[in-house]
């Protein structure tokens, strides 16, 4: 029963979260004037479209739609679809920019163009900097993802090193009125890290840099370096910015849902980015589970996963696999965490979901849980025992959500 309410709490929030009503309401406020523009880009880059096209119907001139690969559900009248790499960037992130950098070419002064942005779009939409390759930043780019950086981090590192992110992108607007509706994967709600900043002014410094770089011991050859302690930030930058969806409503919507299968919820923190094994430890911890039954535990956030063995999986996969190990021979608890978006690192699985006889199954069929855990290889552990979560791609991203259900007295 408890599984069967987790998965009723996953579906619910995450049908909570989805962008489309909340764009419609964004585009009431805006004045749309000539023709209308769209730049649709990130992980919920097709349903921010579609919502978009349905409330401006024959106002919408063009637009261009990038997003990642498999999270298109159909074409859409008027929007030119191109699929791209993420967590890296790859040929078509460079294809995806040039084309929407085409279509902000075109709009004239009377003319609106509107910027749909989501997390992803850091990876999916790529203009290297003069002097730079595809390549190079794609090898910066796996270096920052297995240091153990946070986002925001490695968003001020790729903001330096592309000719269109941390509010380059908007300089090919040419007096066109321009507004950008925000999807929220980034804790606080920082427009300036929200997929790099497409439309927001960099306030990241050389300094910020030094540190980074010094703190991840990140290898970097002489033009990579000489780009990032030489970069001026872009200052001027002429879009209105609106961000219309975070990690709050993801923990709010699962607080909610969980009320109505009876569990008591207690929201601890939307800010949640310590590393993934850490999260998993004080999430099941003997503190907070030291409430009246039933009850949801709920903590939003992104955190980050230090890799160093040769394994398969995602924050959220790690997470959970780690919190088997605090509630192994527990009656009656459940723990889930899944990315709102569908996708948990490189895998086909949202996340985890994890109790208190997972540590013995495993044990059972000769999966060493600590290997596991030592290799980052939670998506095969799980994948033994029923504990991965497959929604496939949700067509939202407001960052992660873990929830710890107890039904014991």
């Amino acid at each position: 029963m408890m599984r069967e309410d987790a998965y009723k709490i996953i579906k619910r929030t995450i049908a909570d979260c989805m962008p489309d009503t909340a764009v419609q309401n964004a585009l009431k406020d805006f004045k749309l004037s000539g023709r209308v523009y769209v730049a649709a880009i990130g992980k919920a880059a097709w349903v921010m479209a579609k919502a978009a096209a349905d409330f401006l119907g024959n106002r919408l001139e063009k637009g261009v739609i990038v997003t990642k690969y498999e999270h298109t559900k159909e074409m859409l009248d008027r929007f030119e679809i191109i699929e791209a790499g993420h967590p890296t960037p790859d040929e078509n992130s460079i294809l995806g920019a040039h084309k929407v950098i085409k279509l902000l070419e075109q709009a004239a002064g009377e003319d609106t163009v509107l910027f749909l942005l989501s997390g992803g779009g850091s990876a999916l939409v790529e203009v290297p900097m003069e002097g730079l390759l595809l390549s190079d930043i794609q090898k910066m780019t796996k270096q920052l993802l297995f240091c153990g950086a946070r986002i925001t981090e490695i968003n001020v590192i790729r903001k330096k090193l592309s000719a269109i992110k941390g509010g380059k992108l908007a300089g090919y607007i040419h007096g066109a009125k321009a507004y950008s509706i925000i999807l929220s994967d980034i804790i606080g709600e920082n427009e300036d890290m929200i997929a790099s900043g497409l439309t927001y002014p960099d306030d990241s410094t050389v300094e910020d840099v030094r540190c980074l770089l010094e703190k991840y011991k990140l290898e970097t050859d002489e033009k990579v370096e000489r780009i990032l302690l030489n970069s001026s930030p872009c200052k001027d930058v002429c879009v209105e910015n609106h961000v219309v969806g975070s990690v709050k409503e993801l923990c709010q919507a699962a607080a909610v849902h969980a009320k109505e299968l009876g569990y008591e919820p207690y929201i601890l923190t939307t800010s949640m980015e310590c590393e993934a094994k850490e999260a998993g430890k004080w999430i099941t911890s003997k503190e907070h589970r030291k409430r009246s039954a039933p009850f949801a535990v709920i903590a939003g956030g992104e955190t980050v996963v230090k890799v160093t063995g040769g394994g398969l999986g995602g924050r959220n996969q790690e997470l959970a696999l780690y919190a088997a190990k605090e509630l192994a021979g527990q009656k009656d608890v459940l723990l889930f965490s899944i990315g709102s978006d569908g996708t948990d690192g490189p895998t086909d699985a949202a996340g985890g979901i994890v109790d208190g006889e997972t540590v013995y199954k495993l044990k059972e069929i000769g999966v060493d849980v600590e290997e596991a855990l030592r290799n980052h290889d939670s998506y095969h552990a799980l994948q033994k025992v029923n504990g991965l979560v497959i929604t496939g791609p949700t067509g939202t991203n407001v960052n992660d959500v873990t929830v710890l259900l107890c039904k014991n007295e």
